[in-house]
């Protein structure tokens, strides 16, 4: 428990999985903010969301999982100093921190790390609140991909792609 009412992240451990997928499951079946099949299985999304490169965290209110992210390397190669990160919310967590604080570990962990900067490869577009969150944490739009996105309601909608220089920077 926390007592406090702060927000604690932490890795993810196997006991984690469960509440994982109870956010990620509502996100992935709507299909209209990740690049993942509506009716993928626990199993194979949780397969995904735990695959290397990344490393998974948790972020717990008074001792509930209510958020979870993965971070980890871009490309590999000459591009391995970009990191690059999901995060998922679960529904009860709006307007409660979560986010932003996922948001803002990643940085500081990707930045421990030694990754000089971090990517969003394929933002929806129509996701207005996290390009809301992710400018606000000091992401820019560095791309467009027109149509990218093949969205569930409103058909082809564009993606971004965001990028966020970490060297300058204090933690």
């Amino acid at each position: 428990m926390n007592p406090g009412g702060s927000v604690v992240i932490r890795p993810a451990g196997p006991g984690d999985r469960a509440a994982i997928w109870q956010i990620l499951e509502p996100v992935y079946r709507a299909g209209e903010t990740y690049c993942i099949p509506p009716d993928i299985t626990a199993e194979d999304a949780l397969a995904d969301w735990f695959a290397p490169p990344f490393t998974v965290f948790v972020a717990e209110l008074d001792g509930r999982v209510l958020g979870t992210s993965h971070v980890g390397r871009n490309r590999p190669g000459p591009a391995s100093h970009v990191a690059n990160a999901s995060f998922a919310t679960h529904p009860d967590a709006r307007g409660r921190g979560i986010a932003a604080r996922l948001v803002a570990h990643a940085k500081d962990w990707a930045r421990a790390q030694g990754f000089r900067a971090m990517q969003f490869n394929f933002v929806v577009s129509t996701n207005a609140d996290a390009v809301h969150s992710w400018q606000k944490a000091g992401f820019r739009i560095v791309g467009r991909l027109p149509g990218a996105f093949r969205h569930p309601r409103l058909g082809y909608v564009d993606a971004l792609v965001m990028f966020h220089d970490l060297t300058g920077e204090t933690p």
